[in-house]
């Protein structure tokens, strides 16, 4: 009698849990529930749940990979790409003839460079993390604090900068006129052999549009393979989406918002001080933003942030869960204008160990490998 009622009791509890099922808030440790978070997520990505979102943000659905929107099918196009490839492999561009583009966004290296910091001419370190240039043809705006608002714009920056390739670009004209190799693809890329400061950050601009990464395990998911995704990295999708509150900023088919939120990460009055955006506006509700970088092929990019902080994805999953560091007021900063303001869409997330795993595991499943490019060999 006592086992039956044993038997029973359990019986009634599972029919209980069952009959209270909700889904979107389970942890997801059984087999039924994962069954019927499946079959939720292999529906069109429109019909998902609606994810958590804060008032005030537009998101867009994460979704596929999309494709550059150069022509390549254009000779004109193509040759300014080749002529751009010859250009970011060039030491040549740098004062020093050792440091080119590719230095700093190696191509194995899912085209940044690994370290906390980029370091160029005379072994200078820079302030900041080299970002990925893997579909740089979609950020708006460019460098983590924006001050470029085209490759274009972007591409004599570093060349000129003294702590990176230290190179007078009015000077680099004349240098590469020097070198005959380059006539020929400047008169495929441009119909003159003319050499000019423009038609050099133009070649380039076109090159870095052309840097794709491949498709990952979730676009084959987006896709028809509907098992493209582990258990693991199914929940972690899920919770992505809803209760990590990730897609807040983190959306669209490359996982970002194209805008600038300050994470606490100024380091305020202290040695490592960045106080971002602010230096390029000046508005006091600019400082400490940065630009919300994507996360496709986030976990072979390491390390994170602006300034390289993290090197292991556990240190971002536990300083996301806990809000992020808020800036301690300082006796005299009661009235400081300055004072960084964490973004108001961060937020302790109470996740569990599992639940952060999950969602590590899920970002694994954004990884592809990496377009190995590189010139078989330079202009002379």
């Amino acid at each position: 009698m006592m086992k039956k009622s044993i038997i029973g009791f359990v019986l009634i509890l599972y029919s209980v849990l069952l009959n209270s099922f909700k889904p979107l808030k389970f942890d997801f440790k059984d087999e039924i529930e994962l069954t019927e978070l499946r079959n939720i997520y292999a529906k069109p990505s429109s019909e998902w749940p609606k994810p958590t979102i804060d008032s005030g943000v537009n998101y867009v659905e994460l979704g596929e990979l999309l494709p550059s929107p150069l022509n390549l099918k254009s000779d004109s196009v193509k040759n300014q790409v080749a002529l751009g490839k010859m250009l970011f492999f060039d030491p040549r561009l740098s004062g020093s003839n050792q440091i080119s583009c590719s230095s700093c966004h190696i191509p194995d290296l899912n085209w940044q460079d690994g370290r906390r910091v980029s370091v160029g001419h005379d072994h200078l370190e820079n302030i900041r993390n080299a970002p990925s240039l893997e579909n740089v043809w979609f950020v708006k705006k460019l460098f983590w604090d924006g001050r470029a608002n085209s490759l274009e714009e972007q591409g004599a920056m570093p060349i000129a900068a003294h702590n990176e390739m230290h190179q007078d670009m009015k000077q680099l004209p004349k240098k590469l006129k020097k070198i005959k190799g380059y006539r020929a693809y400047f008169i495929a890329a441009f119909g003159s052999p003319e050499i000019s400061s423009e038609r050099i950050v133009s070649s380039l601009a076109t090159f870095q549009r052309s840097i794709v990464s491949r498709k990952t395990a979730f676009d084959r998911f987006l896709g028809k393979d509907k098992n493209a995704l582990t258990d693991q990295q199914l929940v972690g999708l899920h919770l992505f989406r809803t209760k990590a509150r990730c897609m807040n900023c983190h959306h669209g088919p490359y996982f970002t918002d194209n805008e600038f939120h300050n994470d606490g990460l100024t380091y305020y009055g202290r040695k490592y001080e960045d106080l971002g955006l602010y230096n390029l506006t000046k508005k006091p509700e600019d400082v400490g933003k940065f630009k919300t970088p994507g996360l496709r092929n986030v976990m072979k990019t390491a390390p994170w942030f602006h300034n390289g902080l993290f090197p292991d994805i556990d240190g971002v999953m536990n300083m996301y869960n806990m809000g992020m560091p808020v800036q301690r007021l300082k006796p005299g900063q009661e009235n400081d204008p300055l004072l960084p303001k964490n973004d108001k869409l961060l937020k302790p997330l109470n996740l569990s160990k599992g639940e952060k795993d999950a969602i590590i595991a899920f970002l694994g499943a954004l990884s592809s490998p990496p377009v190995l490019i590189r010139p078989e060999e330079l202009p002379k």
